[in-house]
């Protein structure tokens, strides 16, 4: 979790202390794949530079490298960046770096698409990572931010219970301004067994709000012989950057040849 102010790194209440079970939310997460559906539309990568920032242990990595021509993922807490690269070893054209969405570690209008998942980009507070987004991105570039939406039920719910202060109109409003446009996406969370569900859910929640999740999503699944499945939406924030920007130093035809990888 990375947000602006004078700390550049806010640590992660989920993935950076539970990994492992962060491993098997990813995996529980989008099983009919909307969002990924929803992003090829907004941006396809395909033969492109990708970022993806705050990449954590890069779980999303392998669907970009699959057609991208390269892939850099970034990510501030060391024990995830050796993660990441071990699950990338192997894998061509892909690097991880450590690094904050407030300074990437690429060169001014080198990358195609800059992806974050629930990661630093929450609302007010983020513009220096929005900034930095534009520095990286060459022109006609597309900054893509996946987040939680906090306005939609189950799920929603018990964000606000815990985050009673959290404003999902505000923080739609904020990224309007800011010059995003939003598709809302409704996916399918599915866990083959309680067990595991409420492991994942006891790191997103309060304790308090962890057991009532938990118990709704049992009442909810009466039949367990498939699993147990729970409604879940997104934002995904969209933001291209304009095609008659040219970064001092250079053309939109030099720029497009900049791969993200430095020495």
């Amino acid at each position: 979790m990375w947000r602006g102010g004078r700390r550049e790194v806010v640590p992660s209440p989920n993935i950076w202390y539970y990994p492992e079970v962060y491993e098997r939310e990813n995996q529980a997460q989008d099983v009919d794949g909307e969002i990924w559906r929803v992003l090829t539309e907004e941006c396809d990568w395909s033969g492109r530079d990708v970022v993806d920032v705050g990449c954590g242990d890069g779980f999303h990595l392998p669907r970009f490298a699959g057609t991208a021509r390269s892939v850099l993922g970034v990510e501030p807490h060391e024990p995830l960046v050796r993660r990441a690269r071990l699950r990338m070893a192997g894998f061509t054209g892909v690097e991880v770096r450590r690094g904050s969405a407030q300074r990437l570690p690429v060169p001014d209008g080198s990358v195609d698409l800059v992806h974050a998942r629930t990661a630093y980009f929450f609302g007010p507070g983020c513009e220096p990572g929005l900034g930095e987004a534009d520095r990286v991105l060459r022109p006609g570039g597309t900054l893509a931010i996946v987040d939680l939406d906090a306005s939609t039920g189950p799920y929603g719910g018990w964000m606000r219970a815990d985050l009673p202060h959290y404003d999902p109109v505000a923080v739609e409003n904020f990224f309007a301004a800011q010059g995003f446009h939003c598709r809302r996406v409704t996916t399918r969370w599915w866990f083959g067994d309680l067990t595991a569900c409420e492991a994942v859910l006891k790191i997103e929640f309060s304790a308090r709000v962890a057991a009532r999740a938990v118990a709704e999503v049992a009442r909810t699944n009466p039949d367990t012989t498939t699993g147990y499945t729970m409604p879940v939406g997104y934002r995904i924030h969209v933001r291209t950057k304009p095609t008659g920007i040219v970064l001092p130093g250079q053309s939109s035809s030099s720029s497009s040849s900049i791969s993200p990888r430095m020495p």
